[in-house]
Formats: structure tokens, sequence, C-alpha cells
């Protein structure tokens, strides 16, 4: 069983956070009247439907249904327990709080949590072992040569975990034995690999070891880089090694770096992409910390999507050389048709990489490239249609020229649109008149894909939105709207529920709405005010979680109304007489069949009053 956490504590750690802060560090927010909206973290979507609203210290997505307070957000997210939860707020908001949590192994119950925190805590331990082969072992010592050669400094081996696997494929074999780690786990974590006399022996051996970690810090997987050794057949044996996909590690779904790398990214609002792991790293060496690379491969969609989730900018920082121009034309491509992230590109002189650059011409010229050596996704696009063209012979001329403003008629910005205009009349010799008129037939044709586009998106967005009505599937009816009115009325205005205190016959239609009003009043007994994120933690069950922060979430009038409260308590009434006289008419009819004439008048009787009454409170 997780350590119980005291309420003081749990109070005291959310007083001192702001959800709109930690929320902040995981999704783009922005101002949208009194709340802030985002792309929601727990389902694609291409249009904000994930509010967090500041006053309420609550979060709810209107598409999918997910919310909660702090806490429950950074369960959901993170995929961690309560208590976890609690300590990540804790971590997050640098608080200072007299309290500590038990044990990592004793955190959760859940089978599929103990699994993953098994797992982690085999990649945290070959990461020690293989960080103290290199910085303490004779074995090690060619590997770290090459790395300070490379112009690492201890401050960024310790900082990124940087570690060496050497030759004798025994290392992780021993220490796993040793602690009597389960062979289905030695399986699922890939770090070792079965041979065909049922031993098992390190996958990775004769490699400077890259921790690779997911999104929030924890290592999920390695990446190891061959150190070519006269004692070891390296011919065969590929340059980078990646962990296979595992239970916690899927390429598509991560970035290297991205958990230093995204708060950076939100205070300089872009993040960078680099090709390599050490790319990245030199550029944190140098002060540049938001940078991130992919697995080896080219952007995935997941990638993209976490990325636009923290910034709007993306800055492309490929290899100089063939391979890294048109890795940056793939990047752009996908970005493009992929998201709205607004791009530019650094192109390296002398097909050289940033790791190389940096050591060739020194940190203050890297970062004076990447604060002002930018190129604009045009003028990158102009210099990659110039590949292997003759520029002097008029047919190659003629087709770079139709490649370019096709490209052109991708520029929004007419101001920019107008200067690139300008420099091909200038460099070209052509007139702007035929420039223009051919972009304007080029523009036509992108304003009808455009509209073919807005139409698929349309009709995309459509059955989106009945897939969420199905999900929903229970409609609310006008007896339910009034409850609701009621309840949110009540937890928001004293008065209300002193009101409804006083009427000696009241309650909610629903029983999950009476339940919650119940709860309330509990709640009120026990502390000096309501608070919205503290409620739910009150709260027990998962349904009336859904139900309140729907009913929070309500879009009233800042104050009640005496005719709105009249209203919804007549509806309410108006309900319950109904519901009676349904079941009396049930009872009538049987009184029918049995014949029994003396309990037939009596029904008929209640059954006109009944109806009188209703029609009286209309």
């Amino acid at each position: 069983m997780a350590q119980r956490i005291p309420e003081e504590v749990i109070e005291e750690v959310r007083h001192q956070t702001n959800i709109v802060d930690v929320i902040g560090q995981y999704v783009q927010l922005k101002k949208s009247g009194k709340n802030y909206m985002g792309l929601c973290p727990f389902h694609n979507e291409h249009s904000p439907s994930f509010s967090v609203a500041e006053d309420k210290q609550m979060y709810h997505c209107f598409g999918c249904g997910n919310g909660g307070n702090v806490f429950k957000f950074l369960q959901e997210i993170e995929g961690i327990s309560f208590p976890e939860a609690v300590a990540k707020t804790i971590d997050l908001g640098n608080l200072t709080v007299d309290w500590s949590l038990s044990s990592q192994s004793d955190r959760s119950n859940n089978k599929e949590d103990s699994s993953h925190t098994a797992l982690i805590q085999l990649h945290e331990k070959a990461a020690d072992l293989f960080q103290h082969m290199l910085l303490n072992t004779k074995a090690g010592e060619n590997a770290f040569g090459y790395l300070k050669d490379r112009g690492l400094t201890l401050e960024q081996i310790e900082q990124f975990q940087i570690g060496f696997a050497p030759k004798e494929r025994i290392l992780l074999q021993q220490v796993f034995k040793n602690d009597a780690v389960p062979e289905e786990k030695i399986a699922a974590s890939g770090l070792m690999i079965q041979r065909d006399n049922g031993e098992w022996v390190d996958r990775f051996y004769q490699r400077i070891m890259f921790p690779i970690k997911n999104a929030q810090g924890k290592i999920i997987a390695f990446s190891g880089r061959l150190l070519e050794e006269e004692t070891v057949n390296t011919k065969e044996m590929p340059k980078y090694l990646n962990s296979p996909e595992t239970e916690l590690f899927n390429k598509r779904t991560t970035l290297f770096n991205f958990d230093k790398a995204r708060g950076e990214a939100r205070k300089e609002n872009e993040i960078i992409l680099f090709e390599g792991f050490m790319d990245v790293i030199s550029a944190w060496g140098v002060g540049i910390k938001h940078g991130v690379a992919s697995m080896g491969t080219s952007l995935t969609n997941e990638q993209i999507q976490m990325i636009q989730r923290v910034t709007p900018n993306v800055l492309i920082c490929y290899d100089g050389d063939r391979a890294g121009f048109e890795a940056t034309h793939r990047a752009i491509q996908l970005l493009t048709d992929n998201s709205s992230l607004d791009m530019s590109i650094i192109h390296l002189p002398e097909k050289l990489d940033p790791d190389e650059y940096i050591k060739k011409y020194g940190a203050s010229s890297f970062v004076e490239l990447v604060h002002h050596g930018r190129e604009t996704v045009f003028t990158f696009k102009m210099n990659y249609h110039k590949q292997g063209k003759n520029l002097d012979n008029e047919t190659e001329k003629l087709t770079y020229i139709h490649e370019v403003i096709a490209e052109l008629a991708k520029v929004s910005s007419i101001v920019e649109r107008e200067m690139y205009i300008k420099q091909l009349t200038a460099t070209f010799h052509f007139s702007e008149e035929s420039i223009q008129q051919e972009l304007a037939e080029h523009l036509a044709k992108n304003r009808q894909t455009r509209q073919e586009n807005r139409e698929t998106r349309r009709q995309e967005q459509h059955i989106e939105k009945r897939v969420v009505q199905e999900q929903q599937k229970r409609k609310i009816d006008r007896i339910e709207k009034a409850e609701r009115i009621l309840l949110y009325r009540t937890i928001n205005e004293k008065a209300i529920q002193n009101q409804l205190n006083q009427l000696p016959d009241f309650s909610f239609v629903h029983d999950e709405y009476q339940e919650i009003y119940q709860h309330y009043s509990d709640y009120m007994l026990l502390n000096d005010k309501f608070e919205h994120a503290g409620f739910l933690d009150y709260l027990q069950d998962e349904q009336l979680k859904k139900v309140f922060i729907e009913v929070s979430y309500l879009e009233l009038d800042e104050e009640s109304s005496a005719k709105e409260i009249a209203d919804c308590l007549k509806v309410v009434q108006l309900s319950k007489i109904e519901a009676i006289r349904r079941t009396k008419q049930a009872e009538l009819n049987e009184a029918k069949q049995m014949g029994n004439q003396q309990r037939q008048e009596e029904l008929t009787i209640e059954i006109i009053n009944l109806t009188r009454a209703m029609q009286r409170n209309k």
C-alpha cells in the first residue's frame, strides 16, 4: 500500500500551487476570457478544447471529457499514483513541504504501473552502472577520452548520464542475477539478449551509452554509440544501436532531451530540432538548452504533436551536408502537413554538423548563428531547388523559376512575397509582371486546394463531434439542466444553499446531483470555504467527479436571479409530481385489470389532483 498522505499536506501543496503553471509545462496555453485554452494532451485534436480554470484550479476537456484538479492531471499525464502526483507537484513548484513519500516500490498497487516502475528501475540501475564504468574504471578510459576529445565536459557527461558498456557482455548479466531480477522482466526490458542455449547476455557492449528518457525524465531506453577498438571485431557492428521497442519505449513518441528542453522551449518560445544526440548535448554545453532530436528517423506525427503542445515555433538545425539538406526538406514538409508550427532554418556551412561547427568556430559563433543566422522556409526552398541544376542553361533556369514561384505561392505574407519577387527579378532579369501573373495562377490553385481541405476538415470535425456525442450518450433534458443550474448556484452562492435547506421536501430528481449536493453539505461542515480542487479530492466516485466538473464549467450569469431559481425549482417540482402521477397511472391500470372498483376510484381522484397541481405549477 502507498503511504497515506496527511490531508493537511495535500491542502498545503494545493494552496501553494497554481494549476496553470503546472499544466503550462505540458500544454501550450493561451488566455481565453477568464480561462486558459490549449490542445488536449489526452486525445488528438486540431482545435483547442482543453480549458484550465485558474479561479477554480481545475481543468476540463470539452472534447474527451477528461477533467480534474492538478493532482488528477499529473496522474493522467504521467501515469503515476496519487502520492507520486503530490510529490511531482512539489517538485514542479519548488515547494517546501515537510513530508516524504514512501519507497518507490510501494507507491502503486496497479499492476501495469508496478510493471513500468520495475522496468524503469532496471534502466536507471543500468545507467548508473554504465556511468560508473565510464568514470571510475580502466575499461572506460578510452571511452572517456573519446568524449573529452569530442569536447564534452564532465558536467555534460553527468547531466546526460552518459556511460560505457564494456566489451564483456556480463555487466548487467551479473548485477541482474545478483538482484534476482525475474526472467520475464529481463526479457521485457530489452536490455539483454537470450542466446540459443538460454543464457542471457548484455545487448549493449563496447559502446558509449546515451540514456533515452521519456517526457517525465525517466530512463526508458538507451542508444549505444560504437567505440571502435582493435581487440574487438567491429566491422559488422552498426555505429549506433538503440534499445528495441518495449512497453516503455516507442521511438515514434520519443524525442531525445524533450524532458529537459520542454521548460526551456516555453521560455524561448521555440524548440530546436537537431539530427543527433551529440548535437543536442553540444548545444546544451554552450547554453542552447531547448534542443531535441528524433530517434534516428524522420519526424513522426506523434513527435510533431508533442512539440506543438509546447511551442508555436520550430528552428530546424540539421547537418550541413547533402543528407542533412534532404532531411531538412522532409522535416519542413512533415511540419507543414501535420501542424501549424512556424518554421525557420539554420543552414550550416562547409557540410558541418552542429557539434563540428561548435568545435571549429566556437560557442559564441554558434550562439550568434542560432539567434541571427536564420533562413525562412522560402529561402531554404530557393536553395534546395537549385540542387542539380545548371542555371546558365535556359531550360533548367525556367524549370527552377517555375518551382520557386510554386513555393512562393505558399508564403502567406504579402510583404514577404513582394520582397522575394524583387529578388527574383533582380537575379534572373524577368519582369515583375510575368512573375506576378504566374504567381496569381498558383495562388488560385492553392485557394481551391485550401477550400477542398477546409471542406474535408469540416467533415472530419463533424465526425469527431458525432463520436464525442456518441461517447457522451446520455442527453441532458430540461429537468437535468435545471438541476445543474441549482447545483452550480448552490456551490457558488451561499444564499442559494440556505434557500434550498429551508424547503421542507426539496431533493434533486437524479441521484447523482443529490449525492453531490449531500457531499457538498458535508464538505462545508468540515471546511471554512469551498474550493473546487479540494472538493474533487473529497469526492471518491469518478462519475460524480465528472458531473461536478461539467456543472462547474457551466456558463451562467455572474449572479443568480430570483426568477432563475424559481423557474428551476418549478421544473424540479413538476418532474417529481409527474413521476408520482405516472406511478399512480400504472397502479390504476393494474386496478382495472384486477377489477378493483374502489381502488380505481381512489387512484382516479389522486391522478386528477396531481394533474391540477402540475397545471398550477406551470
